[in-house]
């Protein structure tokens, strides 16, 4: 590795046996050692399904990872990012080396200091202020460099009144903001902090991006962050992974990153028609956007005015109906939000019973180029009727 590498990952993968722990049977144990004395490769690393986790399985062994390669250089805040079982807690583990790959390798230099998930390192018998002293002789430190920085750990963390009281009497949040301050504060080369700082206060995540941000700036120190919060990832971190399925699909700039991601999410429909039972529900029965040619579509020009297309279904009378429609920015921010109630004349004021449908067309929008959602709802007065939610971008 260069000089300004700090991390490399080459080819690393892992694979595990669903449903059993370990490989699951002596038999095939024995044929992986047999492999092995004869110097040819483990026959199970040629088998394997993708990590597709709301797929129904077709193998008994799974990629969790695949073919990640990688590299970071000092003093980088990498975000990693991507759904629920995309490999992210894997990648972390195996960089922090709780567990090792199934192939390829990982190069470091220095220290890791680890947050992987609540109480990661803290023994739970021991006081606060005894797992600051067991983590930093974990990570390498003198005793004379614990006590040097202690002061700093305990304020940090927020944790005065408990720092004498067994980490088991310890609320989550607690947990977390010791944990992260330990981690933080012994000066790690490269911190992974792995989503653990959602189970803090406002106050507390603050701080921590701030700390992140700091360690990284100041000392030249690297940070690994995996987190759900594409707000905090943008403002932190200087270059992401996506991963998808086990395999990184994406690795360069963090605005681009996350659009790509958040693009995924959505299912960019430009109409949708509801279930409903015509006979029992006052319902939505359908949407769409059209642009100012009348013509469908979920894309527009920043300035360009969509014309929203509703059809409503009332079984019964409603004293005061009303329909609102919100968008909202990919970070599900309340962009605009537009009501029938704050017109004058509503166009829900005379409706009795049957089907409906309005249009409204906005006379000012003005949004910059980017992914928006809308929500539609259908109330009476305050007291909502019908929701759909955010299915459309």
């Amino acid at each position: 590795m260069s000089e300004d590498i700090i991390l490399k990952a080459q080819n690393v993968s892992k694979q595990y046996r669903l449903g059993v722990v370990g490989t699951g049977t002596i038999a095939h144990d024995l044929n992986r050692m047999w492999h092995k004395i004869r110097g040819k490769q483990d026959p199970y690393l040629k088998i394997g399904a993708v990590n597709d986790r709301s797929a129904t399985a077709s193998s008994n062994y799974v990629w969790a990872l695949q073919d990640i390669n990688f590299e970071v250089k000092r003093g980088e805040i990498l975000g990693i990012i991507g759904k629920n079982g995309a490999g992210k807690s894997t990648l972390l583990k195996i960089l922090s080396r709780v567990t090792s790959p199934t192939t390829g390798s990982i190069k470091t230099k220095g220290r890791i200091a680890s947050l992987l998930e609540v109480g990661t390192g803290m023994h739970p018998e021991l006081t606060g202020r005894e797992n600051i002293f067991l983590n930093g002789a974990i990570l390498g430190m003198t005793k004379a460099e614990i006590l040097n920085k202690i002061d700093e750990i305990v304020e940090f963390s927020g944790c005065q009144m408990y720092i004498d009281t067994p980490v088991k009497r310890y609320s989550s949040g607690m947990r977390v903001r010791l944990g992260f301050a330990v981690a933080a504060f012994l000066e790690p080369d490269i911190l992974v902090v792995d989503e653990v700082l959602a189970v803090g206060d406002a106050e507390f995540q603050k701080k921590a991006i701030g700390k992140m941000q700091d360690i990284s700036n100041t000392s030249g120190r690297t940070v690994l962050f995996v987190s759900h919060n594409m707000a905090a990832v943008q403002d932190l971190c200087s270059r992401v992974l996506l991963l998808e399925d086990g395999s990184i699909v994406y690795n360069g700039n963090v605005e681009d990153g996350i659009k790509r991601y958040l693009e995924s999410n959505l299912s960019h429909q430009a109409k949708v028609n509801f279930d409903f039972d015509s006979l029992d529900e006052t319902s939505i029965r359908s949407f769409c956007l059209k642009n100012e040619s009348g013509e469908i579509s979920s894309n527009f020009k920043s300035g360009e005015l969509p014309v929203f297309s509703i059809k409503l279904f009332f079984k019964n009378r409603l004293n005061n109906p009303s329909f609102s429609i919100r968008i909202s920015d990919a970070f599900g921010a309340n962009i605009v939000t537009y009501r029938s109630l704050y017109f004058v004349n509503s166009p829900l004021s005379d409706v009795k019973t049957g089907e409906y449908e309005l249009q409204i067309k906005p006379e000012k929008l003005y949004l910059l180029d980017g992914l928006y959602n809308v929500s539609i709802s259908l109330l009476e007065g305050k007291v909502p009727l019908d929701i759909k939610k955010d299915f459309i971008s």
